[in-house]
């Protein structure tokens, strides 16, 4: 029996350990895959759902949307609520200080327009002199499905009227008030809360929960407005 010598029992180890090396670099690999493919099946199990914590405390899975995307019932009641708001006033709440609370849900750029569409409807032209006698409140009676015109834009028709009481008259006048109305997502919450809200300020706090803005409203029966 012939003894191996130093130097040929080193070269007999080498490929040895060059072939565990390789299984152990390919073993590891394997297992960062592995790894890998779990945490891409939780990722996509996360963005499915998202839990949401509703006021009176009950907690909801809903399905993740797109930042630009908004349900209709969203929009529907966004647009009622709103529009209800910014057209019902009295004594106690001025279209004055309804303008100001609530203007932020309207866009910087519609904002003059619809502040004179507003004043037109006061029987004094004057925004900042509102009779006390005065009572308007807006009566809507339908808003359509909205119709999406572009990502994060949709159309939807409101049928209304705004009743005006004035002194002792309790039939009132009624005005109708039939719009389209043009809303768009944005990306942040449109208002915020001063240090001590009032009622109407927490009203309109909640609205602008739904992110969105109305940038335009024309008639329902002009033919020239268009839908961007």
């Amino acid at each position: 029996m012939h003894l191996l010598k130093p130097e040929n029992q080193k070269n007999s180890i080498l490929p040895l350990f060059a072939v565990g090396t390789f299984g152990l670099h390919l073993f590891t690999l394997l297992v960062i895959m592995f790894h890998g493919s779990i945490l891409q099946q939780v990722n996509r199990q996360a963005t499915l759902q998202s839990l949401v914590q509703l006021i009176d405390g009950r907690a909801i899975t809903v399905d993740a949307q797109e930042n630009l995307e908004r349900h209709p019932e969203t929009i529907r009641r966004f647009i009622g609520e709103t529009m209800t708001l910014m057209l019902t006033w009295s004594q106690q709440q001025p279209p004055k200080t309804v303008w100001d609370i609530s203007s932020d849900l309207i866009t910087d750029e519609f904002q003059p327009k619809f502040q004179s569409e507003i004043t037109n409807l006061i029987s004094n032209n004057k925004l900042g002199n509102f009779s006390k006698f005065t009572e308007n409140i807006l009566v809507i009676q339908r808003i359509s499905q909205p119709t999406k015109i572009a990502e994060g834009k949709w159309k939807a028709e409101m049928i209304a009227n705004q009743l005006v009481f004035q002194g002792s008259d309790r039939l009132g006048e009624s005005i109708p008030v039939n719009k389209k109305i043009f809303v768009q997502a944005i990306d942040e919450q449109a208002t915020s809360l001063p240090n001590a809200p009032t009622p109407l300020n927490l009203g309109v706090y909640r609205l602008g929960e739904a992110r969105l803005k109305i940038y335009k409203i024309c008639d329902m029966k002009d033919t020239n407005c268009s839908e961007n």
